[in-house]
């Protein structure tokens, strides 16, 4: 079953927009959060759910004064320096794409505007859930959890906040569909 499916019955509806903006060859991380606040804007949400990459939007779109928790999902936390250091030479960089279920070209001004993303430097205001895979292989758990202490350790957590790790998960997390259903529908209260 899907998480649009699992949340529908508590009155829950996902406005999961495509992020790809301009397009998936031309990404724009400031074009990804201006669509995501315009979203929340228009209609306020009940939650403010970010996945990967689409975590940092999220916590940034909850800076620009989308009031509502957030659920981090797979959350890219504590990988600024991997945008650039990583990447082999060359322009467009080629990366898998999930979606296409192959590679794709990304212009490497996107890799290196990622580089100085800084929207995990400090706890969000609202409550936030993390769940995380221990076997996630892209983020890795080590960035995340290193940063969910920091977050802690500055004393600006919100109350509520919680680190949700999943013993077995990895980034795609496709098998715990149920348990992320949880959290959102726990985030929401």
């Amino acid at each position: 079953m899907s998480l649009r499916e699992l949340l529908a019955p508590d009155g829950i509806v996902l406005d999961a927009p495509d992020l790809n903006v301009p397009s998936f060859e031309q990404l724009d991380f400031d074009a990804m959060v201006d669509l995501g606040a315009a979203r929340g804007r228009a209609n306020p949400p009940r939650a403010i759910v970010g996945r990967s990459l689409g975590s940092l939007v999220a916590l940034e779109v909850a800076r620009r004064g989308i009031d509502a928790p957030l659920v981090l999902i797979a959350p890219a936390l504590g990988i600024a320096k991997r945008w650039t250091t990583e990447l082999p030479p060359g322009d467009p960089i080629s990366v898998f794409n999930h979606a296409r279920n192959g590679n794709a070209p990304i212009h490497r001004a996107f890799f290196e505007r990622m580089a100085r993303v800084d929207v995990d430097a400090h706890p969000p205001a609202h409550p936030v859930t993390v769940i995380i895979g221990r076997n996630d292989e892209s983020v890795g758990f080590a960035n995340v959890e290193r940063v969910w202490r920091e977050w802690e350790a500055s004393g600006q957590m919100a109350a509520g906040s919680r680190l949700v790790e999943i013993a077995e998960g990895d980034h795609g997390l496709v098998a715990f569909v149920d348990a992320i259903a949880a959290e959102i529908k726990r985030a929401i209260g």
